[in-house]
């Protein structure tokens, strides 16, 4: 009987050891993934200029819904996760797949989905002049893709609150709230998002009083009243096709695009997060927005992950083994 009990121990320690994620988790069994996928992103920019934006969102939106497993790729009718009403504009799953497809030619069965998509993040925001970073691996993908489990996705109406309380739910921090919503130094919104903000503000209607004056005749006519949603605009007035921290200079002014970042200056703790990354000494003390970037990518990538004997490796990212 001790024995058994000792055996169910080490077991259960060994499980843990095999379950964490870890920097070059495949340096043995697929030494070359890394470079595949990075040659496929790549190969993607070339033809679409906007897929950084689209590889980091998809990271995002992956890793709020169940944790990071690879859910959102799942392709199996109008119930699948990929259909969610937070989820529209999430793309980006043809590049996947044809990273996918070539790693599993040469290590079949070997690298998850969700790995393949963390790693295609990273390489997206280098493609944008960003950071460089390590991605620890070593996720396995998930069983489960249900268009309700991403009801509670952050919106870009909720209150700072609100927000606050996605994060906090999913292990992160004021100031990682603040650090990844300035992904939106990178890409565009559709004016469908902007309507409520520029005519029908709440309490009394009209538009956002937090906005630059100046900012209000811009997007209106970018975005007139009962015209074309889908017009596209950048999230980041003046600097959406470079990665830099401009997004957070352009809240402290008035001039946030989306209702959530704006909602980011109207907070003592997270005003004081942006305010941090302008200070007169700010260049001289603590990390840059660069490196806070960064951690905070590695730390959304470690939510909800299943590792060692969870899940599985799917054989394509879009259907179930």
């Amino acid at each position: 009987m001790t024995l058994i009990f000792v055996i169910l121990i080490l077991s259960h320690l060994l499980g843990i050891s095999q379950g964490q994620l870890k920097v070059g988790f495949y340096g043995n069994k697929c030494p070359n993934v890394e470079s595949i996928v990075s040659g496929v992103v790549n190969e993607a920019s070339a033809s679409n200029q906007n897929i950084a934006p689209v590889l980091l969102r998809l990271h995002f939106h992956d890793c709020f819904v169940q944790g990071c497993d690879g859910s959102i790729l799942i392709e199996s009718g109008q119930s699948a996760e990929r259909h969610a009403f937070g989820h529209q504009g999430v793309g980006g799953f043809e590049v996947i797949e044809k990273a996918k497809a070539e790693v599993e030619a040469v290590c079949p069965g070997v690298v998850s989905c969700a790995d393949i998509v963390a790693l295609a993040a990273r390489d997206a925001i280098l493609l944008a002049n960003g950071p460089s970073y390590n991605v620890e691996t070593g996720r396995r993908d998930g069983f489960v893709s249900n268009v309700s489990l991403a009801d509670n996705m952050p919106d870009v109406d909720d209150s700072i609150q609100q927000l606050k309380d996605k994060f906090l739910e999913k292990g992160l921090s004021e100031k990682d709230l603040v650090i990844l919503s300035a992904a939106h130094t990178i890409g565009t919104t559709a004016c469908f998002f902007m309507t409520k903000r520029l005519y029908n503000f709440s309490p009394n209607g009209g538009s956002d009083p937090s906005m630059n004056p100046s900012f209000l005749p811009e997007l209106k006519a970018t975005c007139p009243q009962n015209g074309n949603v889908n017009v596209r605009l950048s999230m980041d007035r003046g600097s959406g096709e470079a990665f830099d921290s401009q997004i957070l200079q352009n809240i402290r002014s008035g001039f946030a695009v989306l209702q959530s970042d704006a909602n980011l200056y109207g907070d003592t703790t997270t005003r004081r997060v942006i305010d941090s990354y302008f200070g007169f000494l700010s260049p001289f003390l603590g990390t840059s927005f660069e490196a806070d970037f960064a951690n905070a990518m590695v730390k959304m990538g470690r939510i909800g992950v299943l590792s060692g004997s969870q899940g599985t490796i799917r054989r394509v990212c879009a259907a179930f083994n």
